[in-house]
């Protein structure tokens, strides 16, 4: 049966690119600290890559550290702001990753949650009026951390905004653009952020990669320590077979910006078809990813479309990748004002690099003819 991935918000395809320069990569002997030709050599490689990085979000000249993902990049920010800049209190948009919230519950500062709009916004209004005669010197520093675009509705959140709030009352933001990063521009320097995350999973490049991006001499406390690795800032041998792979990723990703509106018009077929079908889409009066849906279904759980998708040889999500084996309603969903039903009964169908119209056609050709099935069961059961 031919397969028909659906699923890049959890894991895009590698790109055949930087499956060559990563095996091409481990063929070669070098540490990247060692002054020998070998060492230099992958010095440069790093070097290279970092550069890539650099110029795929326009971040500042020295501003890129690299991680093992997104989770880490995420602890790195919120663990390493403390000490620098008495961090008392951390402001989490509802509808970040599970990764903000669970690694800000183990900072020791006290974390409150910025609710939502229905349309899947965050609620700006109410940070402006909580931060609304906040001292910094008397009440401590903080961080807000909002994300760039969200995982699941793949709504594009205000976070120039947001920072433009948090630095008014003397604090930080922090942005999660992992969904965004080599799918939509992402440009640091604009977004106000002083420290964002990516990952290269999410855009072809490798598993285990990613990075912590900051402003220019912003302080943070390393988390891991030892040698002198990232300018003494993220201790550990560069895994550079993975950091040349997220190098290459950021480079060909000019051509997923490119495709952006046709990978758009894909996603609006299927969107097309699902709500003909009974569906509901969401996020739909925001602007979004180009290759993220959402949709929910009255009656036909996000678990069972899954799997019937998955029968019918098409992969996408049942809520977050990382949440998928869990059976509660989506919290984004839910805070956008989603019902118990609606937030069980959501799936994620994702896009992006390699997608083409048969994919698209895919899911238009099964998804409506399963739900017409589950439909006509409940019309079987109701007339019995």
């Amino acid at each position: 049966m031919k397969r028909y991935y659906l699923d890049h918000n959890a894991t895009a395809p590698v790109r055949p690119e930087v499956v060559e320069i990563v095996a091409e990569t481990m063929r070669q002997d070098g540490n990247s600290l060692s002054v020998h030709e070998e060492g230099r050599h992958a010095h440069k490689l790093v070097e290279d890559a970092r550069e890539q990085v650099r110029t795929l979000v326009n971040a500042p000249v020295n501003g890129v550290i690299f991680t093992s993902g997104g989770t880490e990049s995420i602890h790195y920010a919120l663990h390493g702001a403390i000490k620098p800049h008495n961090i008392k209190r951390i402001f989490i948009s509802v509808l970040e990753h599970a990764a903000v919230g669970a690694n800000a519950a183990t900072t020791g500062a006290e974390v409150e949650t910025i609710p939502a709009l229905p349309s899947g916004i965050v609620d700006l209004a109410w940070l402006r009026a909580r931060l609304d005669g906040y001292d910094s010197e008397r009440d401590g520093g903080f961080v807000v951390c909002l994300m760039f675009a969200n995982n699941e509705t793949g709504v594009m959140q205000p976070v120039r905004e947001a920072a433009d709030i948090a630095h008014d009352a003397g604090g930080l933001l922090f942005c999660d653009a992992a969904q965004a990063a080599g799918k939509i521009p992402v440009n640091f320097v604009m977004s106000g952020a002083d420290m964002m995350s990516l990952t290269g999973h999410k855009f072809g490049g490798p598993v285990g990669i990613g990075a912590l991006i900051t402003g220019p001499n912003l302080p943070l406390e390393p988390q891991l320590r030892g040698g002198g690795h990232e300018s003494n800032r993220r201790a550990g041998t560069h895994n550079v077979p993975a950091i040349a792979g997220l190098g290459l990723a950021s480079e060909l990703a000019k051509q997923s910006l490119a495709r952006a509106g046709e990978i758009a018009a894909l996603r609006n077929k299927m969107q097309d078809a699902a709500v003909a079908a009974g569906a509901k889409a969401w996020g739909v009066d925001h602007e979004r990813l180009p290759g993220t849906l959402c949709i929910s279904a009255d009656g036909f759980s996000g678990a069972t479309q899954l799997m019937t998708m998955d029968l019918a040889g098409i992969s996408v999500s049942a809520g977050t990748a990382c949440s998928s084996g869990k059976t509660k309603p989506s919290h984004v969903l839910t805070a956008m004002g989603a019902s118990e039903e609606e937030a069980s009964s959501a799936i994620r169908v994702s896009l992006g690099w390699n997608s083409t119209e048969e994919d698209a056609d895919a899911f238009i050709r099964e998804w409506p003819k399963a739900y017409e099935r589950i439909k006509a069961r409940f019309e079987q059961r109701g007339a019995a």
